[in-house]
């Protein structure tokens, strides 16, 4: 369903980590794909660190590079239509302790819309003014600086699914959509097998589900997980064109394809320990519509649990 979408902006791992040196056999198809998916947004704030660029190829790609903050933003753009921000992920790298975060930001949540004057949910930030007051809106909400930001829309996660093979996950629930998400799919409890169909009723779901979004939200993180593993086995390796060709359009980044291959040089061993979270709130409804109330503890949990792998 629109403006109930699931993110796969784990293109990161998937050409920046996962693809590792195959890329070179490729490397005037990768760098096509990645030119095509370049984009830059100037920001209204000072760079205070290195990050992966040209300018600082140096320091990242020294024996110590740096930690580095990723915004992963799932849209659901139509013509006419610029879409929200329905899937919000804060992913960040350390390649010091290999780990890889990503701490998820409920749609609902309550926040201040940096550049447009209102309290609102922090979804709104990208339909109001696009990828600049999403990532300065979240970059407010967290008051941890993004180096990079990915978006990605839903219409590529079919193809990326299917690009990789499909992917297996464990399912905590057991339900049949009646054709509500996706054809009908009958998703049993266990482990499942996922195309790209049934991969969009799977991230879709909330109303049948007891957690609601936050167990959509889960299932979200989980499909990135299970597609980084799958881009990064060897299975995977030969599809790589498949890949490039599922990502196209469907994505846009402020990554080069530099930075891209120095990620996956530095940083390739975070994601063999990836940590998940989901912020959490209070629902509550103003004005007669929903939002997720977030306690400043809870913003200073999280602030300290990013800076910490910062």
């Amino acid at each position: 369903m629109k403006k109930s979408i699931v993110i796969i902006t784990c293109v990161v791992a998937l050409i920046a980590i996962g693809i590792g040196g195959y890329a070179f056999y490729l490397y005037d198809s990768a760098k096509e794909t990645a030119t095509k998916m370049h984009e830059i947004i100037k920001m209204n704030r000072p760079q205070t660190k290195p990050v992966i660029s040209s300018a600082h190829q140096t320091a990242v790609s020294s024996e110590s590079p740096q930690p580095i903050s990723i915004l992963l933003m799932g849209v659901d753009e139509w013509a006419g239509d610029k879409g929200r921000s329905d899937t919000l992920i804060v992913m960040t790298l350390n390649p010091r302790n290999k780990k890889m975060q990503m701490v998820s930001i409920p749609r609902d949540t309550r926040t201040e819309i940096i550049g447009h004057g209102t309290i609102d949910k922090i979804n709104h930030a990208y339909a109001f003014g696009g990828p600049k007051m999403a990532i300065e809106t979240v970059e407010n909400f967290t008051n941890v600086q993004m180096d990079y930001y990915i978006r990605v829309n839903m219409r590529a996660l079919k193809a990326l699914v299917n690009a990789v093979g499909g992917v297996t996950v464990y399912n905590e629930l057991d339900w049949f959509d009646e054709g509500y998400y996706e054809k009908g799919f009958h998703y049993k409890k266990g482990n499942i097998e996922l195309n790209g169909d049934k991969t969009l009723g799977y991230v879709r779901m909330r109303h049948l589900d007891p957690d609601g979004d936050f167990g959509r939200n889960k299932r979200q993180r989980q499909i990135i997980k299970a597609i980084i593993t799958k881009a990064t086995s060897i299975s995977s390796i030969t599809r790589f064109n498949e890949i490039l060709k599922a990502l196209g359009d469907n994505v846009k980044t402020n990554m080069t394809f530099d930075d891209m291959m120095n990620i996956q040089k530095n940083y390739r061993s975070c994601i063999n320990n990836i940590s998940q979270y989901e912020i959490q709130g209070t629902g509550a409804k103003i004005g007669g519509i929903y939002y997720l109330k977030i306690s400043n503890e809870e913003r200073a949990k999280v602030t300290k649990m990013l800076k910490d792998n910062l």
